[in-house]
């Protein structure tokens, strides 16, 4: 579902401050971010911001912003509702500069933090756990982000390459990482980390999976040098996290252009988020950006300087 720009909380800063309170109290009943009592009461009136409230436990006061990737920002809810959409609705991801002018904020810096702090939100909540199990197919599949030197500017050295690995669940959820390099040790341990070892495991030919036959309940590989990407029975192949890798690509080049190693895995949490929370997997539009409003709550980012090929 497209975003709607009638939407009073798009334009209403009520009505977008009521949202946001929806989301990170579902049932109507707001908790205190500092100590968690229930016992806790509105402060209206003049003399008191807008959608403030005290804890009679520890008297401690806070707003729905407290304690949440907003916190201590002066933009409206307004535009963070509407940022919030923006970012949930783009498959290819919306640039800082774009974020800027669609959102009519002061600055390109004010938009990159803003930005970030959304990112920030769309990381792997507590709950997540391992992708794959019994009777389930996981793909492992590593790429590479980074310029090429044909594109690098005169008298500036060739940007570095930097290594991500993607697990991706056939119709189900991705776990992609920003890794040192791709040798076995590596990517073992980021496999065991995130994949259930009652899953079927299907590669590449590469060494560096030699191990899977031994750690999990069946492997596949496909041989890309021989021109296979597909076995006979169809059943093994690659196709799924490639098609992540696609989607993540076509981002950078069309969106950002270069992404900094520093923030890498930030934007790799933008995609993964995504692709985890699809229309595929019954998931549209309005109720994603509602999962990363829930997903702000209890984390922090502070302000660093934006490398200048972060877009």
């Amino acid at each position: 579902m497209a975003i709607d720009p009638t939407n009073k909380m798009f334009f209403d800063e009520d009505a977008a401050r009521a949202y946001f309170e929806a989301q990170r109290w579902p049932d109507g009943k707001p908790f205190c971010v500092h100590c968690g009592a229930t016992n806790v009461h509105r402060l209206d009136g003049k003399s008191h911001r807008p959608g403030l409230f005290q804890c009679n436990s520890c008297t401690g006061a806070f707003t729905v912003t407290t304690k949440s990737v907003m916190e201590s920002s002066h933009i409206p809810l307004t535009k963070w509702a509407l940022a919030f959409h923006k970012m949930a609705a783009s498959k290819k991801g919306i640039s800082a500069k774009q974020l800027q002018r669609e959102l009519n904020l002061g600055s390109y810096r004010t938009a990159w933090f803003m930005a970030m702090r959304i990112r920030e939100a769309m990381g792997l909540g507590p709950d997540a756990g391992p992708i794959g199990g019994e009777g389930k197919t996981v793909e492992s599949d590593e790429t590479f982000v980074g310029g090429k030197a044909k594109n690098a500017h005169k008298n500036k050295p060739i940007p570095k390459k930097h290594a991500v690995h993607a697990l991706v669940e056939r119709d189900g959820e991705a776990r992609v990482t920003h890794v040192p390099d791709v040798t076995a040790k590596t990517l073992r341990k980021a496999i065991a980390k995130h994949v259930d070892p009652k899953s079927t495991m299907n590669t590449d030919e590469a060494l560096a999976y030699y191990f899977m036959s031994r750690e999990f309940a069946a492997h596949g590989a496909v041989n890309h040098s021989a021109g296979e990407y597909v076995s006979k029975d169809g059943k093994t192949h690659i196709n799924t996290a490639e098609a992540f890798f696609a989607i993540f690509k076509r981002g950078v080049m069309g969106s950002f252009h270069s992404i900094s190693e520093q923030h890498l895995q930030r934007y790799l949490n933008e995609f993964a988020f995504r692709w985890n929370e699809r229309s595929a997997m019954g998931v549209e539009d309005a109720e994603r950006a509602a999962k990363m409003v829930k997903g702000a709550a209890n984390k922090r980012l502070k302000y660093r300087l934006p490398d200048e090929t972060v877009r």
